[in-house]
């Protein structure tokens, strides 16, 4: 049976990523690695510290010795660091962004990159850069802060979570003609900034997994 090792640098998305896999890849077997003090430490430096890039390494690296043929990365702030680990690791790291970031390249050229973290902006941009010149496409990008939106997310305040979203969004809404939610945690907002701004909303959680199960059929791990 196949093995996917979903790395992730907090614990938001353990849960929900167990429930798409079994929707949409039941016929692999799924575990997790998870480690909050690296996000935590993103925050705090704005930015991705030598130490997070080694630990984060360190993990590729303990998911390919516990038997994964797959690396599920599952965090677009150290999305630059998954893409130097499909070259450092044994088995190959797949961004849970990238079959989005595709999608949105290939659909408009004014995007919104929606984000509830200034870190997580710049990695993001700079896979819609590198999917738009794989694509043959030329794509301007838009950044919406959700400033507080995650601190809010993460001390149980939803609403507040929420609402700082769609205000992100809406301040934004009328230069681009599709969004892009940088982060999976974001994904619960995507039906209803569809609905408030009329435009396609794209998150990475269930698009990332199809993606993967695309990348796993081409190579007959499934």
């Amino acid at each position: 049976m196949t093995r996917v090792v979903c790395v992730h640098t907090a614990m938001a998305l353990v849960e929900p990523m167990t429930k798409i896999f079994k929707e949409i890849l039941p016929e692999v077997k799924l575990n997790h690695i998870a480690d909050d003090s690296l996000i935590q430490e993103v925050i705090a430096n704005n930015k991705v510290t030598p130490a997070v890039r080694r630990r984060l390494l360190s993990n590729y690296i303990a998911a390919a010795d516990s038997g994964a043929d797959v690396i599920f990365n599952c965090c677009s702030s150290v999305g630059d660091i998954a893409d130097f680990g499909n070259e450092y690791a044994p088995v190959p790291v797949f961004r849970i962004d990238y079959p989005m970031a595709m999608e949105a390249v290939t659909s408009a050229k004014r995007i919104a990159v929606i984000s509830t973290l200034p870190t997580t902006l710049d990695p993001t941009r700079r896979l819609l850069e590198r999917c738009a010149k794989e694509a043959g496409r030329e794509v301007v990008l838009v950044d919406g802060l959700a400033d507080g939106a995650f601190a809010a997310g993460q001390s149980g305040d939803g609403e507040t979570h929420d609402r700082l979203i769609a205000e992100a969004a809406m301040a934004i809404a009328d230069k681009v003609d599709l969004f892009v939610l940088a982060q999976g945690s974001m994904a619960r907002m995507e039906k209803k900034l569809a609905e408030m701004t009329g435009k396609p909303v794209l998150s990475s959680p269930v698009s990332g997994v199809k993606g993967l199960k695309k990348f796993l059929e081409e190579r007959g791990l499934v």
